[in-house]
C-alpha cells in the first residue's frame, strides 16, 4: 500500500474519506437521474448532452461534498471548549490558602483527533486506483502520438481530393491531415488540436467508395463536434471516480449517443443509410482501435445499424422498464444518502467533547496538588476544594427529554397482529395454498378474499391459486356459475374462464340449442373464439351443408363463405363439410374446378382435391395430351403426376 502524501493532514483525512463514501449514493442518484431523462428523450444529440451534464455532476459533486465537510470539520475544531483546571501551586507560604491554591477557568481548542484507520486505508485505495488508470490513461496517450507520428503514411491524391470536398460539405474549416496506417483496421481520427484521419489499408480495398466517403464522413464529425475534448475528459473522469460503475454506465452511455450523432451527420451528408449500415458491418470485426481515439467502429454496431434502418430495437415495455429501474435506483439512492449522512452525524458527536458540567467533575478528580515541605511553627492548612457549580439552566434545557411512549393496551396490540395476519389465516382457512409469494401478493392485488374463496367452493368448483387468479380477473361470480348451468353446463374453472373471456352469454347459449347444436363448454368456446353467429349456421343449412359444431368450427376457421358454397354447387359437385373443408385447405377455388371442367374432365370432390394436392394444372393436361395419350381421366393425369414421367 503507497504511503498518503505528507501535505494529507489528518483534518483532511477524514473529509476526503467521507466525500468519497458518499459518492456512492450521489454518483447513483445521479446515474438514476441521467437514465430517467434520456428514455425519455428521443434525440441522440439531446442525450449526449444530458450525459455530459450527468458526468459534469459526478465529477463536481465530491469537489463540492468536499468542500462543505472540510469547513464543517474546521468550524469544530476551532471551537473553543470550556475546561476547568484545579492547580495547586506552591508559593512558599501554606498559610495563605489563597496562594496555596488557585482555580483557574480558561478556554482552550480541542486536541487533534487521531486519523481514523479505516479512512487512511480508504483513502489510500483510492489514491493507488487513481495512480493506476492514470497511467492507463498515459500509456494511451503515447500509443496515440506513435501512431500519429512514426506509423502514418499520407493517402493518395485522388483520395485526398475526396476527403477535401466532403469536409467542405461538412462545414469544418480547420486544418486535417489524412494518413494511411498499417496497424488499424478501422479509421479513426487522432489528436486534439491539429487532428489526423487515419484511414487503414484494409479499409482502403475493402469498401467501396461510397461506403469509404460515408465512414470518414463519421470521423470528420467528430472533429467538428470536438468529440475529442470530451472523450479526454470522460478518460479524467473513469481515473478519478474509477470505483463507481455509474461513472463508467454514463461514459459508456456518452460514447453510444456520440456515435449515434456523428451517424447522423454522416447520413445527412452521404444520403445512403444501407451503404453506410453495410460498411459498420464490414468493419465490426475490426476493432483496433486505441480507446481514447474517435474510431467509426466504436459502439454497438447492432443498435447503430437498426437506428440506421429505422428498426426499432427497444419496445415499450423495455423503455418502461427503464424508467421505473431509473426511478427506483434514484429512491434506493436518497434512502442510502440520508442514512449515510446519519451515521456521519452520530459519529460526529460521539466524538464531541463531554458538557462543561462533565468536563469540570474530571479536571477536579485529575487535579494535580504540588505539596511543599511544612514549617513546623506554622499548622497545615487543609485546603478547602470548592463545590463545582451547577449547571446552567439553558443547558440543563439542551437534551430534550423523552417523553415516555403511551403503553399499548393488550387489545390494541392484537388488533394491530390481526391486520397484518388476518389476510393469510383467512385464505389458509379456506384451503388456499399460500406457499408461493407471488400468488399470495396477485390475489390481494386482484381483491380475492376468503369469502369469494368460500362462495367459488360453496359452487362444488376445484380451484387453484391461478383458477383463481382467472376467474376473479374476468369477474366470474356465482351468479354466472348458476347462470351456466341453467343452461345445461358442467363447467370447471378452466371452462368458466374462457367461456367469460370469449363473452358466452346465456342468450348465445339459448341461439346454438335452438339450432340443434352441441352445447357443451368447449364447442362453445370455439364457436364463440372463431365468431360463429346463428346467421351463419342458418345460412350454411340454407345452402343444404348439414352441419355439427365441429363442422361449422372448421368452416369457419377455413373461411368458408355461404357464397363459396353456393359457387361449389352450382359447377355441379355435390359437397359436403368435410369436403369443403378439404377443398378450402388445399386452395381450390371455382376457377380451378372451371379450368378441369373445360379440359372435358369429369371429377368428384375426392378426385378434385388429389389434383390439387398433385399439382395437376391445365397446363400440365394439355402437356399430357400433346404426347398423344387419350381417354386421360383424372385419376390417370394424378398418376402421370406422382411417377413424374412428364417431367
Amino acid at each position: 500500500m503507497i504511503h498518503l502524501p505528507e501535505f494529507l493532514s489528518p483534518d483532511l483525512l477524514r473529509p476526503l474519506g467521507l466525500t468519497l463514501l458518499h459518492f456512492i449514493w450521489q454518483g447513483a442518484a445521479l446515474a438514476a437521474l441521467a437514465a430517467l431523462a434520456m428514455a425519455l428523450t428521443k434525440s441522440a444529440s439531446a442525450r449526449y448532452v444530458l450525459g455530459i451534464a450527468a458526468l459534469l455532476a459526478m465529477v463536481a459533486a465530491p469537489i463540492v461534498t468536499f468542500v462543505a465537510l472540510q469547513q464543517d470539520s474546521s468550524a469544530k475544531a476551532v471551537a473553543p471548549q470550556p475546561v476547568s483546571q484545579l492547580v495547586l501551586i506552591h508559593t512558599g507560604n501554606l498559610s495563605d490558602p489563597h496562594s496555596a491554591m488557585r482555580l483557574s477557568n480558561g478556554m482552550h481548542p480541542a486536541p487533534t483527533p487521531a486519523p481514523d484507520k479505516s479512512y487512511l486505508w480508504l483513502v489510500q485505495a483510492w489514491f493507488l486506483g487513481v495512480l493506476l488508470f492514470s497511467m492507463r490513461t498515459a500509456g494511451g496517450v503515447l500509443a496515440l502520438e506513435r501512431l500519429r507520428r512514426r506509423e502514418a503514411t499520407p493517402i493518395g491524391d485522388t483520395l485526398l481530393e475526396s476527403c477535401l470536398k466532403l469536409q467542405r460539405r461538412i462545414g469544418l474549416h480547420r486544418v486535417v491531415r489524412y494518413c494511411e496506417s498499417v496497424h488499424l483496421d478501422a479509421p479513426a481520427v487522432i489528436g486534439w488540436l491539429r487532428p489526423v484521419v487515419l484511414l487503414p489499408a484494409s479499409t482502403l480495398t475493402g469498401l467501396s467508395e461510397a461506403q469509404l466517403l460515408a465512414v470518414i464522413a463519421h470521423e470528420l464529425a467528430h472533429i467538428r463536434r470536438y468529440d475529442a475534448f470530451v472523450n479526454l475528459f470522460q478518460v479524467a473522469a473513469e481515473s478519478i471516480l474509477f470505483y463507481h460503475p455509474a461513472v463508467w454506465w454514463m461514459s459508456q452511455r456518452i460514447r453510444t449517443e456520440r456515435e449515434h450523432c456523428c451517424d447522423d451527420i454522416a447520413i445527412a451528408v452521404c444520403g445512403n443509410p444501407l451503404e453506410y449500415a453495410r460498411a459498420l458491418t464490414l468493419m465490426e470485426e475490426l476493432r483496433a482501435a486505441p480507446s481514447l481515439a474517435m474510431a467509426a467502429n466504436h459502439g454497438a454496431l447492432a443498435s447503430r445499424v437498426r437506428r440506421l434502418l429505422g428498426i426499432p430495437s427497444l419496445g415499450a415495455g423495455m423503455r418502461t422498464a427503464g424508467i421505473a429501474a431509473a426511478v427506483l435506483c434514484l429512491s434506493v439512492a436518497t434512502v442510502a444518502g440520508n442514512a449515510m449522512f446519519g451515521v456521519a452525524r452520530n459519529a460526529a458527536t460521539a466524538q464531541e467533547p463531554a458538557t462543561e458540567q462533565e468536563q469540570r467533575e474530571k479536571d477536579v478528580a485529575s487535579a494535580i496538588v504540588v505539596r511543599a515541605p511544612q514549617n513546623p511553627a506554622t499548622p497545615a492548612v487543609a485546603p478547602t476544594l470548592p463545590k463545582p457549580a451547577p449547571a446552567p439552566f439553558a443547558a440543563a434545557q439542551a437534551a430534550p427529554r423523552a417523553e415516555p411512549s403511551e403503553p399499548q393496551s393488550p387489545s390494541n396490540q392484537n388488533a394491530q397482529q390481526n391486520v397484518h395476519e388476518s389476510y393469510i389465516d383467512g385464505m389458509k382457512a379456506a384451503g388456499v395454498d399460500i406457499s408461493s409469494v407471488d400468488d399470495l401478493i396477485a390475489m390481494k392485488v386482484q381483491g380475492i378474499t376468503p369469502a369469494y374463496v368460500r362462495s367459488m367452493q360453496a359452487e362444488g368448483i376445484k380451484i387453484d391459486t391461478d383458477d383463481l387468479i382467472g376467474m376473479k380477473v374476468q369477474g366470474i361470480t356465482p351468479e354466472y356459475i348458476h347462470q351456466m348451468r341453467a343452461e345445461g353446463l358442467s363447467p370447471d374453472a378452466s371452462d368458466l374462464i374462457g367461456l367469460k373471456v370469449q363473452g358466452v352469454t346465456p342468450e348465445y347459449i339459448h341461439q346454438m340449442k335452438d339450432l340443434g347444436l352441441k352445447t357443451d363448454a368447449d364447442d362453445l368456446i370455439g364457436m364463440k373464439v372463431q365468431g360463429v353467429t346463428p346467421e351463419y349456421i342458418r345460412e350454411m343449412r340454407a345452402a343444404g351443408i348439414k352441419v355439427d359444431s365441429d363442422d361449422i368450427i372448421g368452416m369457419k376457421v377455413q373461411g368458408i363463405t355461404p357464397a363459396y358454397v353456393k359457387e361449389i354447387q352450382a359447377l355441379g359437385l355435390h359437397a359436403d363439410a368435410d369436403d369443403l373443408i378439404g377443398m378450402k385447405v388445399q386452395g381450390v377455388t371455382p376457377e380451378y374446378v372451371k379450368s378441369l371442367q373445360a379440359a372435358g374432365l369429369k371429377f368428384d370432390t375426392d378426385d378434385l382435391i388429389g389434383a390439387k394436392v398433385q399439382g395437376v394444372t391445365p397446363q400440365f393436361i394439355e402437356k399430357a395430351r400433346s404426347h398423344g395419350f387419350k381417354d386421360l381421366t383424372l385419376e390417370k393425369l394424378i398418376e402421370l403426376k406422382v411417377s413424374g414421367i412428364l417431367e
